[in-house]
């Protein structure tokens, strides 16, 4: 956890003395999305099989990539996906930023930024089909079981449970060989 105030470059250096120094240097594009978390009622999650690469036939939450071209926020984007998706009309006041992610070198082939938002609006059924792949909802449990990203299992979700209506902050270090180091760099406990 970093405290508030800190220096940055303190950070930044404390960062890079727990991972290898290869890991700042591979020079791969930068893609930056957003990742929605939707509930119904049930407090069960709606995720969405996925029929595109990245992640091809696992389950994930919706979202997608920011227009930077346009200077698209985060927020602005995740409103849009959410529209595009899943037919919801939301505002930046529907939504809370939970989670944010910076993978490095994910698939060895491109670096991210992702910005992880609770829908507040509980959904009322499961949208229908779209070309991205097909949603449906899951209880918590169930998410164990799942064909989901290794890093969605390992830290992501766990984290996402852990500080949901609060903050974390990671990095992700995915390496060639599978394996993936993580760095929780802040955190914030939902307020009770």
């Amino acid at each position: 956890m970093v405290a508030a105030g800190t220096d940055s470059l303190t950070v930044a250096q404390r960062i890079r003395g727990k991972l290898p120094k290869s890991a700042f240097s591979m020079s791969l594009p930068h893609k930056i999305s957003t990742l929605l978390y939707c509930f119904n009622s049930a407090d069960e999650v709606l995720l969405l099989q996925r029929t595109q690469e990245p992640n091809r036939g696992r389950w994930s939450p919706p979202g997608g990539k920011l227009k930077t071209g346009i200077g698209e926020s985060p927020y602005a984007c995740a409103c849009r996906e959410a529209h595009e998706e899943m037919g919801l009309g939301l505002t930046p006041r529907d939504l809370h930023l939970t989670g944010l992610i910076s993978e490095h070198g994910y698939q060895g082939n491109t670096h991210w930024l992702m910005f992880l938002f609770e829908v507040s609006p509980r959904l009322a059924a499961v949208p229908p089909p779209h070309s991205e792949g097909t949603f449906q909802f899951f209880p918590r449990a169930a998410l164990d079981h799942l064909a989901i990203p290794d890093s969605d299992r390992e830290c992501l979700w766990p984290w996402f449970w852990q500080y949901r209506g609060g903050f974390f902050a990671a990095h992700i270090h995915c390496h060639a060989n599978g394996r993936n180091e993580w760095l929780l760099e802040e955190t914030r406990l939902a307020m009770a």
